[in-house]
């Protein structure tokens, strides 16, 4: 079998060569190796680098948008258990439509125990809103000024929600330091059947 061996270097051919002639070599030499070198070694890592630190650019984003979401999630968490609170605390204070009477009864009584004189004592048509409705009430009164400022006081002070609206005062024809007085108390009751309804019985 016959061998395969490598051909000498010309070196006798090289020296022969100017000095011009020799530095194009190695230049020649050293810019086949770099060529090799980058399109071999660098540039396919330099794609998989640039490819991981997309990668890691997009993970870091969407963690970004993860803390970001788990922060608005959190405080939307606190304000919906705040709300939760002052809506429980909003429904101890509507009557049921079997507790209206006994509020106007309460209403009535506060007026009286303030000293007035009921000229008009009117509950109104109910005004149905979402999980409750109202009940305006039409009040007219006659008294002094200081007993006007304990009836709504009184009133102010009952345990359910009473608003008092459209006040409107003038003197009392015919006497002497009283006044006649209209109001609007606008009381609140649970619709039945609401969901609010079914919370409050639990």
């Amino acid at each position: 079998m016959a061998k395969i061996s490598a051909p000498s270097l010309p070196l006798e051919k090289i020296a022969a060569l100017s000095r011009v002639q020799r530095i194009l070599i190695c230049v020649g030499v050293f810019l086949i190796l770099g060529g090799s070198f980058t399109y071999l070694i660098y540039m396919p890592r330099h794609s998989k680098i640039q490819e991981l630190k997309k990668n890691l650019d997009e993970l870091e984003t969407k963690v970004a948008k993860a803390r970001s979401a788990a922060r608005d999630l959190k405080k939307f968490q606190e304000r919906y258990r705040n709300a939760e609170v002052r809506f429980k605390l909003a429904i101890q204070l509507l009557p049921d439509k079997k507790e209206i009477p006994t509020l106007l009864e309460a209403i009535s009584k506060s007026g009286r125990d303030a000293g007035l004189e009921f000229i008009l004592f009117k509950p109104g048509k109910e005004i149905s809103r979402d999980f409750y409705a109202e009940i305006p009430v039409i009040i007219e009164v006659k008294g002094g000024y200081h007993n006007l400022a304990m009836f709504f006081d009184k009133v102010a002070r009952l345990p359910r929600i009473v608003n008092i609206l459209d006040i409107r005062i003038r003197a009392s024809k015919g006497a002497e330091g009283l006044l006649n007085a209209s109001c609007v108390a606008m009381t609140y009751k649970f619709l039945e059947g609401s969901p609010a309804k079914t919370k409050k019985a639990k």
